[in-house]
């Protein structure tokens, strides 16, 4: 599981997290005003930490490094991210692609779901040392949909970190957003994330 604690630290479990946004838009002119990229999270919409504020990054061209796992190999250069994070070891990313059309934004954003419906499999087989168990927290009617994800691993040696992963869509602009910390689930933050979530996929065009 990806945790931030003043800067990037991921374990073998890194389920990374981040943001993004499209690296190319079309012109505008004067006839025919074209939005301008789809804007990310700010650091206030993500679910509240207790005793911290939450700090961002620049949003950034390319594939995240590390690549989030379940995620991360669906991921196409074209993308962009930003990284969140608080003082105590929580962690969010935000990785955003514009395709060419709805229909590749679609097959996309599929894509991104088939890899999270086996995240914990995955983890499991990648990693024989790591324990993982995954639920799903259901579509979010906003825009063209948005689907919610948690993912609990366990180490060997005794980590134990919650994941919440969403990817949503708006047209041909897909965005993935994750959230992690040490703990299970029930430390997961299901009902901030689901509107955090709202507020990303809203943010899109």
């Amino acid at each position: 599981m990806y945790v931030h604690n003043r800067g990037a630290r991921a374990t073998v479990t890194a389920l990374a997290v981040g943001a993004a946004i499209a690296a190319a838009t079309v012109p505008a002119t004067a006839a025919t005003p074209r939005p301008g990229p789809p804007a990310f999270l700010e650091p206030a919409e993500l679910p509240p930490h207790a005793t911290s504020d939450w700090h961002a990054g620049p949003v950034t061209a390319g594939q995240p490094d590390p690549l989030p796992m379940c995620v991360g190999e669906a991921l196409p250069s074209t993308a962009s991210h930003r990284r969140y994070w608080t003082e105590y070891d929580t962690g969010a990313l935000q990785v955003t692609v514009v395709e060419r059309s709805p229909r590749r934004a679609g097959k996309l954003a599929a894509l991104l779901r088939d890899g999270l419906a086996g995240c914990a499999r995955k983890m499991m087989e990648r990693y024989p040392d790591i324990t993982a168990t995954q639920k799903y927290y259901g579509r979010l009617n906003v825009e063209e949909g948005a689907h919610v994800y948690g993912v609990h691993t366990v180490a060997e040696w005794g980590a134990s970190d919650i994941g919440l992963f969403s990817v949503g869509r708006d047209g041909r602009t897909v965005t993935v957003v994750l959230w992690g910390q040490m703990g299970t689930f029930a430390h997961a933050q299901v009902a901030d994330f689901r509107a955090t979530t709202v507020k990303a996929v809203n943010k899109l065009y």
